[in-house]
């Protein structure tokens, strides 16, 4: 009989690549991941892993055995969501990873959502770049990702995992305010000889804003490099910097730098993935459900909310 723990190490090392990478993600030692793959060959009788170099490939054998422990993972995902959907309480722990923006403007409602109605639910949020967050969800090490994608940007493609759109939100040129003697722009192609404050390289914001402005005649001046949001706020609010900010960012409060519209209004999509196997959780549900109710709240604040951001973004029918 195969034994489904060493099974799932084979799986991991599929997904992750190297024994040390499974070693870190699982809490084990490399010698212990070692060890239990090699009783996994003895159990199974046939070759799993070569060497190639520094490195081990999998076997055509080993493909074989990764193919059915995924199903029979998702088989024991299935059974759990169908055990905890037959009880009346929605409890047990929902990991989440999400992008800074949405942790800053839309998570925090969420929490007090599910707070409310599900006091039995634990709820774990962990800040993961979308690429980096939707590749954990897939590998198990999370249960459901809050990401983007921008304008004519794919993200890899991961058959596992669902995905729900949650809103669109209007990305925007933002330059210091007007009392700013430093940095003056209304228009991408004015911005052409300022600094930029831009996300590092690599990142889908990064490679969408560098194009747009490309096509604008220019590239950009990136003296600033951060993926943090609130860094590039107080960049451009100093008048030391101009970017680019989605409208997410101000979750209800005023801007504190100018805003103006970019060529083609372009938009990014928020979305939600989970693996289908336990989208149906019923904690899973109830986190998407807050989610929902969140965006909503920021999309259109209540009279309330002490102040409204004056371009919200829009939050989308349910398909």
């Amino acid at each position: 009989m195969l034994d489904v723990r060493r099974l799932r190490l084979l799986r991991e090392l599929k997904i992750r690549g190297t024994l040390a990478g499974v070693a870190e993600a699982l809490a084990y030692s490399p010698s212990a991941v070692s060890q239990q793959l090699a009783l996994l060959e003895k159990e199974a009788g046939v070759v799993l892993l070569k060497k190639v170099g520094r490195r081990v490939q999998l076997t055509p054998q080993a493909e074989i055995l990764v193919e059915h422990t995924t199903h029979l993972l998702e088989r024991l995902e299935l059974a759990e969501a169908d055990l905890r959907a037959s009880t009346t309480t929605v409890s047990g722990t929902v990991r989440v990873a999400v992008f800074q923006s949405a942790a800053l403007a839309v998570i925090p409602r969420a929490l007090t959502f599910l707070a409310d109605d599900f006091p039995a639910l634990r709820v774990e949020v962990t800040e993961r770049e979308p690429e980096r967050g939707l590749f954990e969800v897939a590998a198990r090490d999370f249960d459901l990702v809050l990401a983007e994608q921008y304008p004519g940007h794919t993200r890899a493609h991961w058959p596992d995992l669902d995905r729900v759109n949650l809103a669109t939100d209007a990305l925007r040129l933002a330059v210091p305010p007007e009392k700013s003697t430093r940095v003056h722009a209304a228009t991408l192609e004015e911005t052409a000889e300022l600094p930029w404050v831009m996300e590092p390289v690599g990142t889908a914001s990064r490679q969408w804003a560098t194009q747009l402005c490309r096509s604008a005649g220019f590239e950009p001046d990136v003296r600033f490099e951060t993926a943090d949001l609130i860094a590039h706020i107080r960049l451009i609010e100093s008048g030391n910097a101009v970017g680019i900010l989605p409208d997410l960012v101000w979750a209800g409060r005023m801007p504190a730098v100018q805003l103006h519209d970019l060529p083609g209004t372009p938009h990014r999509t928020l979305f939600s993935a989970a693996r289908r196997s336990s989208a149906q959780r019923p904690g899973v549900v109830a986190v998407r459900g807050a989610l929902d109710r969140a965006v909503s709240k920021v999309a259109k604040p209540t009279e309330s909310d002490p102040l409204e951001p004056p371009r919200p973004f829009e939050p989308l029918a349910p398909v």
